[in-house]
């Protein structure tokens, strides 16, 4: 097993130790038990928005103890947890200001990033005030976005935490589908727009997946969990457009935290 899948091991076998050190005494398994370092990066996807229940001295990054990463570090207990990520960061909000926590003895970090600098928010903003063929074809451009120019920036942020955490599990976490076609909006978007969307945030995931793979990095897929939430489902984990909460549209809701993402994370850790 390599460096990088042991990480979680070790913190269940320093979990075990625990247990093992309050029934027979802490001589031996103290001396074996590990710091677990857990880190979270990324943009509003990991920072919570749409959740609720902000932290107020996170400001206008919108950190939440219902966002994913802060449910995970609740059920995990890891030794130190450092929650940097950030509603809008791009990947150079990353590199500017994200990574200071990270060192060699940080053992997982999750992250994700990408949707701001593909222009994620004025792709929604565009296709739901404009006409069908203005949202296509500005969906087009953010893949063309998508295809020449974020691969770099995604390596730049995948370099600096490699080298920052040689020895951490990474987890490059994805983006959900919007919305659930054939569903049950009746006003909004064409279907023609919502299938579109869909398909850029499929392409968006794919080219993530594909740096992320290049680093050694695991890519965490959240299509599937939120399979039968998305927009225009029954049971959505995910707020359509808000126009008294314009910055929540379109973010998971805190059952997409908890229901979606958590799971995935749980799983790739």
């Amino acid at each position: 097993m390599s460096m990088r899948m042991s990480r979680f091991a070790a913190l269940t076998s320093s979990l075990l130790l625990t247990a093992s050190a309050a029934l027979f005494g802490a001589g031996q398994a103290s001396a074996a038990q590990a710091d677990f370092g857990y880190v979270a990066l990324g943009d509003s996807y990991s920072s919570g928005l749409g959740a609720g229940n902000y932290d107020g001295a996170s400001g206008n990054c919108k950190r939440t103890t219902r966002a994913y990463p802060a449910l995970w570090a609740a059920a995990h207990s890891p030794q130190t947890f450092a929650f940097t990520a950030c509603s809008g960061a791009r990947t150079g909000d990353v590199l500017s200001g994200q990574l200071g926590p990270l060192n060699s003895g940080t053992d997982l970090v999750s992250i994700t990033i990408g949707g701001n600098d593909a222009g994620f928010s004025d792709v929604m903003t565009t296709c739901v005030l404009q006409s069908e063929s203005t949202c296509v074809n500005r969906v087009n451009q953010a893949k063309a976005y998508v295809d020449s120019t974020l691969p770099g920036q995604l390596d730049q942020v995948y370099d600096a935490i490699d080298s920052r955490a040689p020895a951490a599990r990474v987890v490059v976490l994805g983006y959900p589908r919007f919305y659930k076609l054939n569903g049950t909006c009746t006003t909004g978007l064409t279907e023609g727009e919502r299938a579109a969307i869909n398909g850029a945030a499929d392409h968006l995931n794919a080219a993530i997946a594909k740096r992320a793979a290049n680093h050694g990095f695991a890519f965490a897929s959240v299509a599937g969990a939120f399979t039968g939430h998305e927009i225009c489902s029954g049971s959505p984990w995910l707020h359509s457009v808000n126009w008294l909460n314009i910055a929540e549209s379109y973010h998971p809701t805190a059952s997409g935290q908890s229901g979606g993402y958590l799971p995935v994370l749980t799983n790739a850790a």
